[in-house]
């Protein structure tokens, strides 16, 4: 009589959890850390997003202008303005903002706020901790 096959598996990964700064970070048994476990800033996520819908809005000639675009979104053009500078970030700013690795530093009044066009510059002056 055969016996019969547990189909449950059980995995034991050893690991620690520890604050630092206000952050989560995985410590392995060997006492190296990982990625920090920072959520996503939604608010910068969701402006990046914006940034690039209402280049696309302008580029294809939906809105003829900033002005125009702002009324439309009910928004000052001031917003429409500083929000569109998002779309100049340099592509490794981008990605580490939509992983949630930008750093505590980055923050969407920080890049409201105005940055070197140089994606070098950029990198020097926003930072990722």
């Amino acid at each position: 009589m055969s016996r019969p096959v547990s189909s449950t598996l059980s995995v034991r990964v050893p690991f620690a959890v520890r604050k630092n700064g206000g952050r989560k970070l995985v410590i392995t048994p060997d006492g190296t850390t990982g990625r920090p476990l920072t959520p996503i800033d939604s608010a910068l996520v969701k402006a990046l997003a914006r940034a690039h819908r209402w280049q696309r809005m302008l580029e294809s000639g939906e809105f003829s202008s900033m002005t125009e675009l702002a009324e439309a979104e009910k928004v000052n053009r001031s917003y429409v303005c500083r929000v569109l500078r998002l779309t100049l970030l340099a592509p490794d700013i981008v990605e580490a903002i939509l992983d949630g690795g930008q750093g505590s530093k980055v923050t969407l009044a920080r890049v409201l706020e105005p940055f070197p066009m140089d994606w070098e510059k950029q990198r020097l002056s926003l930072p990722s901790t």
